[in-house]
């Protein structure tokens, strides 16, 4: 009979004795949850959120995007984000798809610690998976990034300089921010903390997505003078599968089923629950009524401010960061926005810059405040890790937060400027004023809402806007 068991469920090769199955389950239901926020979650998100004439084009830049990543990360970004040093800032180029690869025990490369003289402080970690759990895992991670930054220009880029856009950002700036925070570099050594993302990810897109934004140029100026979401209830179905799927987003990386990851999970709902409603009231307050879409970008900022110390913080703290988030991004969106002129040139659509650059930054700064010592080393490598709050040595830890923020500014400014650039001198970064004029039918040959065939016998963007007044209606309130 036991010749008929599959290998599968023998303690075998397909089940070795190091493999935990509880562990793999969820990190690779933790990989899909956050999958499950770009593919469909930031499709539908984008493809609701701009005026009807865009929502083809905007979902497919996120659809395109996700693809594009699998391929780049299994044939070489994986192992130059998590394999063999090449610099202290990157890894070496080599395929993740040789079966001796992906079936063997995965490593944690960001948790071997070295001293300055060169011997071992902690050893390199192990879960009890497979390497291709990881793989996909971290794909994940590496492809919402791209589709967050995606945000900032959508309604004008063209598609063809979009396509050629990722695989070069993936490469040349993805793959650095992953190696010297996650991959064991020096930003890792130096002991900068990034528990789940908020400067590899939301701060690199946020950045990067202005500087692409400055390159680009703007949309039309009709669409920059009005530009209302063409279905809210979409965009709500769309950040509903974000914030739930941010469960597998900063529940997955502690990189096992334990008491961190839960603590992670709640923080994470307790600092986007207090933020949107923090926004809300800033709403209610400054303009007489709630905005939706306000609540969604509060939304954002609770879930991008927790995620550089999700599992690291107590939740009282998680509230205090909650609080920051709800209102500083909205402060720099819906005030500062308006009054600097430097920021009015540059037409970052859905605001990436505020909802993940500044909540980014804000996350990781108060993460070196807050970050509570036992829960710090229930996660990190280094011992006695701990926040400026808890005294010893966490002030150092809190201008370590900064100079590794500065680090990753600096890198996608200079990174993303540099790629725009050489894509201009083959392909327009911009769609045509023709082209801008008539949206996805121009772009694609597609529409997105066929119901009124060429004549649309409804269009919202003539509804008497007077009841608007003083009110954020839309995404883009900085004109």
């Amino acid at each position: 009979m036991a010749g008929a068991i599959p290998l599968a469920y023998q303690n075998s090769s397909a089940s070795p004795s190091w493999l935990n199955k509880g562990d793999n389950a969820w990190q690779m239901t933790s990989a899909t949850f956050v999958g499950l926020q770009s593919m469909p979650g930031l499709v539908i998100l984008y493809g609701s959120i701009v005026k009807k004439k865009w929502a083809i084009n905007s979902a497919f830049m996120a659809l395109y995007a996700f693809a594009a990543v699998w391929i780049c990360w299994v044939v070489w970004a994986y192992n130059m984000s998590f394999g063999d040093k090449l610099l202290p800032f990157w890894g070496k180029a080599k395929p993740a798809l040789g079966q001796s690869f992906l079936v063997a025990q995965s490593e944690l490369t960001a948790t071997a610690m070295w001293y300055h003289n060169g011997s071992p402080e902690a050893p390199m970690l192990r879960p009890l998976y497979p390497a291709a759990t990881m793989v996909y895992f971290q794909c994940m991670f590496a492809a919402i990034t791209i589709i967050i930054l995606a945000g900032s220009l959508l309604g004008r880029m063209n598609i063809k300089a979009w396509m050629a856009f990722v695989p070069l950002w993936i490469t040349f700036s993805y793959t650095i921010c992953a190696f010297s925070l996650w991959g064991g570099g020096f930003l890792f050594q130096w002991g900068v903390i990034d528990y789940s993302g908020g400067y590899v990810i939301h701060l690199s897109s946020g950045i990067a997505g202005l500087t692409a934004a400055y390159w680009v140029g703007p949309r039309s100026a009709s669409d920059r003078e009005r530009f209302p979401p063409n279905n809210i209830l979409l965009v709500l179905a769309g950040a509903g599968l974000l914030w739930l799927g941010w469960t597998g987003f900063n529940g997955g990386d502690p990189y096992s089923a334990n008491i961190d990851s839960s603590m992670a999970v709640l923080n994470t709902h307790i600092c986007a629950s207090t933020s949107l409603l923090m926004w809300t009231l800033l709403d209610v307050f400054f303009f007489g009524k709630p905005s939706v879409i306000g609540a969604v970008q509060g939304m954002i900022t609770g879930l991008v401010c927790i995620t550089p110390g999700a599992g690291l913080v107590q939740g009282w703290a998680a509230i205090v960061m909650g609080i920051l988030s709800g209102s500083i991004p909205w402060y720099t969106m819906m005030v500062l926005h308006k009054k600097w002129s430097f920021m009015q040139r540059i037409d970052d659509t859905l605001g990436v810059f505020h909802t993940h650059a500044v909540a980014g930054f804000l996350g990781g700064t108060t993460t070196g405040l807050f970050a509570e010592p036992v829960l710090c080393g229930l996660f990190l490598s280094t011992p006695e890790s701990r926040g400026a709050f808890y005294g010893g040595d966490g002030g150092s830890q809190f201008g370590k937060q900064i100079g590794g923020a500065l680090f990753v500014i600096g890198w996608n400014i200079v990174i993303t400027s540099i790629i725009c650039i050489l894509i201009g001198l083959v392909l327009p970064l911009r769609i045509s004023d023709e082209q801008l004029f008539i949206g996805d039918d121009a772009v694609h040959g597609e529409e997105a809402y066929a119901i009124w065939a060429e004549v649309e016998l409804s269009d919202v963007t003539r509804h008497d806007e007077s009841r608007h007044s003083g009110v954020a209606v839309g995404v883009t309130q900085n004109v």
